[in-house]
């Protein structure tokens, strides 16, 4: 039976001070039971001061984005060696508001949902596969925007993005992957995916990995959900035999709201 999967994406969210003051509200609210792997993805210049944070605690340190090589002559990115020195052990990948084309057309920056990043299908890939070569674990998003939905392009979209992050994937590989349905019309936007079309889809990320790697892999595959969850949502969401977990966003930024949502896991 897989277990459920809690993560807090804080986005460009908290100083050092301030995540430690989340942390220090939080962990005392969080389930003294086990009843989900609880996960916390802070900026890159709050890594360290929340791994210290959470030794001897059941809190696990997660980052937002990762560069698939080691070292060299890449500004601004950070690498694998530089993630895992640090105490991580899981990463964000191929978010929406880092997949799509810088520039064309201009971005909007004060729009609520970005995707100006330039990550697509064969960046999320190279990530995917250099996290997995260095021992994390992927926590792998994906989605589809508003108009893809409205013209009825879901699950090619999702099934199309499932495939191609795990292309040249091993089968022992793939199935420590944690993916994420984030359709990103409900990220950040206050609108929830209904829980049973949520449930649906997040089957067809499943059934994608079983029809590429069989059913042992695909019954091993945590699929999260994620695109404004909130405690007053979490339980049916979390109840859904195909969803194996949340990514939080905005509700990881509050303690008592992201401990609810701990909360509202399933007892195994």
């Amino acid at each position: 039976m897989r277990s459920t999967i809690i993560a807090g994406n804080w986005k460009m969210h908290g100083t050092c001070a301030e995540a430690e003051a989340l942390l220090r509200d939080l962990l005392p609210q969080l389930p003294t039971d086990d009843r989900a792997l609880v996960i916390v993805c802070p900026p890159y210049t709050a890594l360290a001061t929340v791994h210290r944070l959470i030794q001897n605690t059941r809190v696990l340190l997660g980052a937002q984005d990762v560069f698939w090589k080691e070292r060299g002559a890449y500004t601004g990115c950070i690498s694998p060696l530089m993630l895992l020195e640090i105490g991580c052990r899981y990463v964000i990948i191929g978010h929406s508001e880092r997949r799509g084309r810088f520039g064309v057309p201009e971005p909007d920056f004060d729009a609520p949902v970005l995707a100006h990043f330039g990550d697509n299908n064969v960046t999320v890939n190279r990530k995917l596969r250099a996290a997995l070569a260095h021992g994390l674990v992927p926590i792998c998003c994906v989605g589809e925007t508003l108009a893809e939905r409205q013209a009825g392009q879901t699950d090619t979209i999702v099934a199309d993005q499932v495939r191609a992050a795990l292309q040249d994937v091993q089968p022992e590989q793939a199935a420590r992957v944690i993916f994420a349905y984030e359709p990103v019309w409900a990220i950040g936007t206050g609108e929830v995916c209904q829980a049973d079309e949520a449930n649906r889809v997040c089957g067809l990320v499943r059934q994608t990995v079983q029809q590429q790697y069989g059913t042992d892999v695909a019954a091993a595959v945590h699929v999260q959900y994620g695109g404004s969850v909130k405690p007053d949502n979490a339980r049916e969401l979390l109840a859904q035999p195909e969803i194996d977990g949340a990514l939080v966003g905005g509700a990881s930024l509050k303690a008592a709201d992201f401990a609810a949502i701990v909360a509202a896991a399933p007892v195994s």
